[in-house]
């Protein structure tokens, strides 16, 4: 597997005192920064491994395993959607994405945790209330948060897969959907998700009196169309899952896409979607782009993907009966899971592709790996 020319870590190191300077992180940025910049490193501590067959020796870092890393989710995703795959009702789904204008990017960034509540919340009672009225039932979906564009800008929207099957009244299994089409109306649903999420933002700028002053954007995001986006149903369980592993795992940039790093400036590849997604090249000063993506930091705690409805664990007994049956092993190791679902070995050396990597020496990690940036935020005069 080969190693990306630029990472990253490579970002925060050479640019994170100047970030901290400038913009004072709070400290839980902080902490998700130092992770990503010393994941894969010594500090973290690891194992020296000798091959069982060419007596070759290799250094294997341990991960951060941080929700924001780009280099920690390829096997959480892996495992992720078998997970999902195995709770789920096996049907066809519908993909809706849900976005809110750019307009209200400043209001969000008062309270991102509120306003990513108000977005969830908001969302469900608009399905919910359209799965009562329509179909007579209630739907599920299941919920996941993005809140970044391609070039890094903040850019909230939800993705729901939602079941071409509800709960009736009577707690039966009743399928839905418009003769397999679409499940609901688009423009009604944008209208009544903008109602209920100008309501909830509303809600919340009163409480902390904030709503005079943020009166004007308020009502410019009132005048504007909401967009809600629907994609055709998929064949099944298994491939919408698949797919949506793509989007639950995915952060707001991976190594991959960053083509450079300068003394000044990062370039990294972003598709431009109003240029029939083409893929293009975009450069940033450092700083700018560690204050970027610091934005897509979410807060310590706070829940990315979201099951509703018929999807909850309160209807978990009643669509036990239509989910697909389990083929997970029992008493698997997370390298042999890891090896099944991704066809990787990580035991197998790199060196020879014959013998087995066993371990040799642990090497502990370093006391306070996280010195870097603390050093920095002591000698800062507010």
């Amino acid at each position: 597997m080969s190693k990306n020319s630029f990472e990253i870590a490579d970002i925060i190191e050479q640019f994170g005192s100047e970030f901290v300077a400038k913009h004072k992180p709070n400290s839980w940025t902080l902490r998700t920064l130092n992770a990503l910049r010393i994941c894969r490193t010594a500090a973290l501590g690891g194992h020296e491994e000798l091959c069982d067959s060419c007596a070759k020796t290799r250094f294997s870092y341990n991960s951060c395993r941080n929700r924001h890393c780009p280099k920690c989710q390829s096997s959480k995703q892996a495992a992720w959607v078998e997970d999902v795959s195995n709770r789920i009702i096996d049907t066809k789904y519908f993909h809706l994405v849900f976005t809110v204008p750019q307009e209200l990017n400043s209001i969000c960034l008062l309270n991102s945790s509120g306003f990513y509540n108000a977005l969830f919340s908001s969302v469900w009672q608009t399905l919910r209330s359209f799965g009562y009225s329509d179909y007579g039932t209630e739907i599920g979906a299941l919920a996941i948060l993005h809140t970044w564009g391609q070039n890094l800008s903040l850019h909230p929207h939800i993705h729901c897969l939602i079941p071409t099957a509800g709960i009736t009244l009577a707690g039966n299994i009743k399928r839905i959907s418009k003769k397999g089409k679409y499940l609901f109306p688009v423009r009604k649903l944008s209208v009544d998700f903008r109602s209920n999420m100008m309501r909830a933002i509303k809600k919340q700028l009163i409480d902390t009196n904030l709503l005079i002053q943020n009166k004007a954007i308020i009502n410019n995001a009132w005048s504007k169309n909401w967009v809600v986006h629907s994609q055709p149903s998929f064949s099944n369980a298994e491939h919408v899952i698949g797919y949506l592993g793509l989007y639950t795992h995915r952060v707001a940039i991976s190594n991959h896409r960053i083509v450079d790093v300068s003394k000044q400036s990062v370039s990294f590849l972003y598709k431009d979607y109003r240029d029939q997604n083409k893929i293009k090249t975009t450069k940033s000063n450092g700083t700018e782009f560690l204050r970027r993506f610091a934005m897509h930091i979410l807060d310590k705690g706070f829940v990315k993907v979201r099951y509703f409805g018929a999807l909850s664990n309160r209807y978990s007994k009643d669509i036990a009966m239509y989910r697909k049956t389990s083929t997970k092993p029992t008493n698997e190791s997370s390298q042999e899971r890891i090896k099944r679902l991704t066809g990787f070995d990580v035991s197998k050396c790199p060196y020879c592709n014959k013998g087995k990597m066993v371990i040799k020496e642990v090497i502990p990690r370093v006391r306070s790996p996280d010195i870097f940036i603390r050093h920095r935020i002591n000698v800062i005069k507010y």
